[in-house]
């Protein structure tokens, strides 16, 4: 006697069914995430076109006059490049998008609107996927440099600080002074949720031209 599911089917053929169903849904999931991959790349080869073109660093530094004059920046469009980002300990070179969605984040490293533009006066903050841009962050020391570009501001800076904090632990201050955190979710090689979060912090060694510095 043949054993049979409790639709009448024998287990053999129900077994096919959800293998098939199995391969083609493990199949779809491949398929999205490397379409995904493949779109992030293509954004952020134009973001680096626009970035070298000079056009994405006119926007910031537009929206950096503004701040100047009005004491809050033009808004800038989700997706705009807004900085260079350069860390050769981790042979990082990325251009940095402004917004931290889901969207920039698969193109780039993303920066959180409303904090300051990098070598502008105030926290810079960029965040970017443990698996993706920032899959080597937990290589960097103290003592590191990293350099930026946004708008007018060429920013040589030094790693002062590297710590993991807990996901509802304050991490992110606004500062008078320029400073660069970057941020990314922690353990990075993790697979799973990653609950805590890495912050490495970074202040100002050089400052290059149109650089403003605050007490």
């Amino acid at each position: 006697m043949r054993c049979c599911s409790t639709d009448g089917r024998p287990l053999t053929e129900v077994r096919k069914l959800l293998g098939a169903a199995l391969y083609v849904a493990g199949g779809l999931a491949l398929s999205f995430a490397v379409g995904r991959y493949a779109v992030g790349l293509v954004q952020a080869d134009e973001a680096r076109g626009a970035w070298n073109d000079r056009e994405a660093r006119e926007v910031v530094t537009l929206a950096e006059a503004s701040a100047a004059r009005k004491g809050q920046p033009d808004f800038v469009a989700s997706g705009s490049p807004v900085a260079h980002l350069i860390i050769p300990r981790i042979g990082l070179d990325e251009i940095v998008l402004e917004g931290v969605d889901g969207d920039a984040l698969n193109a780039g490293p993303g920066h959180y609107p409303g904090s300051a533009f990098p070598g502008q006066a105030g926290n810079a903050i960029i965040s970017a996927h443990r698996d993706r841009h920032f899959n080597h962050l937990d290589a960097i020391e103290v003592g590191d440099t990293i350099r930026t570009e946004s708008g007018e501001h060429s920013t040589t800076w030094i790693v002062v600080s590297k710590r993991v904090v807990g996901r509802a632990q304050p991490a992110l201050f606004t500062t008078r002074t320029p400073r660069l955190t970057l941020t990314t979710c922690w353990p990075i090689r993790y697979f799973g949720p990653a609950p805590d979060r890495l912050i490495v912090t970074a202040e100002p060694t050089r400052v290059g031209h149109g650089a403003f510095l605050s007490n």
